[in-house]
């Protein structure tokens, strides 16, 4: 399921919001939770449960029995507010967009196409609200969840999965968990301490809000010891990013501090590699910015085709492309421009040189259109 075709726009709200998916037995899971969340956590919760689109769904007064905290039921453009537990409808699909809840009507059955509204929705929560977005998954079966799990820990965020011997199906979360992009197992009723005490750090030790000579001493020292194990120096990176990156680290590995934490990457070279990873930023995916590949397709890459001289050759260099959706993206934008043309050239992918046909027509996303031996 894809993310409505809309622009997101990144949310000035600093305080977290916590996206908290559940399918079968999310309801137990749901209220353990619940139950376990402080008046007053200066968070806002959003939970997304797989509900029967033809009934009305009683989830709003199921959870409300359990906490004192607000627990309200989306319309349209609500405004996300901390301190306040909101909950989708049935049969719509949501988004978060500029600190406020978009609803859209549930896509009719697709045979095709699951309905994977949990992976929806913190997609755009990890795009929307960036560092403080948190991701939490609960009971259910199959795996939504996992991508969009992914989706926050790419853009920094932190995530949590339910674990096995208190959730009453564990698929979901056992998946996002074999997939490595889970940064806490706990019970539902564990979560939200763990979420505080990572909020804390992260926000409360956050370096737009300290002018420490000391602790800047410390980033420093950290940025030089990756660029003697790993070559990168991220000095000039935006350092209000990397700074939040190195106090997610500080978070999940429970050393407290910058100082405390410094040490540790003395003594853990893994630690220091996977911090490297994180501070990479790999966000990807095919067709990033839709309105520039329409330019691509439309204009430049026929220009380029164009003005190719006879047995030329066109090469195309892809930079920061993570994975490589980006690059396979512009493959098939060159397939499509070429098919059916009757002097079509052969594509060539560099390393393995695999040749692409220009055969039938490829649609864009339909996974059979990326080359399986690429």
């Amino acid at each position: 399921m894809k993310i409505p075709q809309k622009t997101l726009i990144k949310s000035e709200n600093c305080f977290p919001v916590v996206g908290i998916g559940a399918s079968a037995g999310g309801l137990h899971a749901f209220k353990q939770l619940l139950k376990a969340i402080p008046e007053s956590s200066g968070m806002a919760y959003v939970l997304v449960q797989h509900l029967d689109p033809n009934h009305q769904s009683m989830l709003q007064e199921l959870l409300q029995k359990v906490t004192p905290i607000p627990v309200l039921e989306v319309t349209n453009d609500i405004k996300v507010a901390p301190d306040h537990i909101y909950i989708i409808p049935s049969n719509r699909i949501m988004i978060a967009n500029d600190g406020v809840l978009e609803l859209s009507p549930r896509p009719a059955k697709n045979k095709t196409e699951r309905n994977m509204p949990i992976d929806l929705f913190f997609r755009s929560l990890a795009e929307v609200h960036q560092s403080h977005s948190i991701g939490v998954v609960l009971s259910g079966t199959a795996t939504d969840g996992t991508l969009g799990l992914k989706a926050i820990k790419d853009h920094g965020g932190i995530t949590f999965a339910q674990d096995e011997d208190s959730a009453a199906y564990s698929g979901m979360p056992q998946n996002a968990i074999q997939a490595g992009v889970v940064d806490f197992i706990l019970s539902p009723g564990d979560i939200p301490k763990k979420l505080l005490e990572v909020a804390h750090i992260i926000n409360g030790n956050g370096a737009e809000n300290s002018g420490q000579k000391e602790e800047d001493a410390i980033y420093k020292q950290i940025i030089s010891l990756l660029r003697v194990r790993k070559g990168t120096d991220f000095t000039y990176y935006k350092q209000t990013t990397i700074h939040r990156r190195i106090l997610r680290r500080i978070a999940i590995t429970k050393t407290g501090e910058p100082s405390a934490y410094l040490k540790y990457l003395g003594q853990d070279k893994q630690e220091l590699d996977v911090l490297y990873m994180d501070l990479l930023i790999p966000v990807t995916e095919f067709f990033r910015d839709p309105e520039i590949f329409d330019k691509l397709h439309k204009k430049i890459i026929p220009t380029i085709i164009a003005n190719k001289t006879s047995g030329g050759t066109i090469r195309v260099w892809v930079a920061g492309c993570s994975t490589g959706q980006e690059a396979y993206s512009l493959a098939i934008a060159f397939h499509e421009v070429l098919v059916g043309k009757a002097s079509s050239p052969p594509f060539k992918k560099y390393r393995s040189l695999l040749p692409i046909s220009a055969g039938p027509p490829l649609k864009r996303r339909d996974p059979a259109c990326i080359p399986k031996a690429m």
